[in-house]
């Protein structure tokens, strides 16, 4: 299934939505990309873990990070499709058991391959990293499902990172628009909003 395909299924699935919304960053947005509904669609799920397993075989890891909470069915399901190890940094850490700050098992070395649902700017992926190499791990690549496309890859570049991402938000627009799932309207306001972002 291409990205075009897929972003319709997204949008069909209530995953991607029009209106004004607070994204976590605190930016305001004419767009709200909801991932955490995949879990409700395991077909789609699925689907997404395939498209992202042919980024992944192109790159080199140890093992997969996935950072909770939206990343980490999608985390599962790209570990299971490419039958890989799996570990997660806690996002907070327990104050009984075993109190580990990255749940799973590692050796220190080892490079892990950072997934996430999407990525508006790098603050998120930034915060993952930092418990990940503490522990002594290598995080060169980080693969999101979508790129929203502002500053993501940017913030990324300047810790050595590299941003992959299965589906680039103005791509799919440009889907949903040909698709007839927006309108032109919809299109251009998201357009100009993710320039004047930019």
């Amino acid at each position: 299934m291409n990205g075009s395909e897929l972003v319709n299924h997204l949008f069909d699935a209530g995953c991607i939505q029009f209106g004004q919304f607070t994204l976590k960053s605190g930016l305001t947005s004419p767009i709200y990309v909801d991932l955490r509904l995949l879990v409700s669609h395991p077909r789609l799920l699925r689907q997404v873990g395939q498209g992202m397993a042919e980024v992944a075989r192109g790159l080199f890891f140890d093992r997969i990070a996935a950072i909770p909470y939206a990343g980490l069915p999608i985390g599962v399901t790209l570990a299971l499709e490419l039958d890989r190890p799996l570990i997660y940094p806690r996002q907070q850490v327990k104050e009984h058991g075993a109190r580990r700050a990255i749940e799973g098992t590692f050796q220190t070395g080892e490079t892990v391959l950072l997934v996430d649902d999407l990525i508006t700017r790098g603050d998120s992926k930034i915060e993952a990293i930092a418990p990940l190499e503490a522990a002594g791990l290598v995080v060169r690549d980080v693969l999101v499902l979508i790129d929203r496309e502002q500053g993501g890859a940017e913030d990324l570049a300047r810790l050595g990172c590299r941003l992959h991402a299965l589906i680039r938000l103005r791509e799919g627009l440009d889907a949903l628009w040909h698709s007839g799932r927006i309108t032109q309207t919809q299109h251009a306001q998201v357009i100009r909003y993710l320039s004047a972002a930019a």
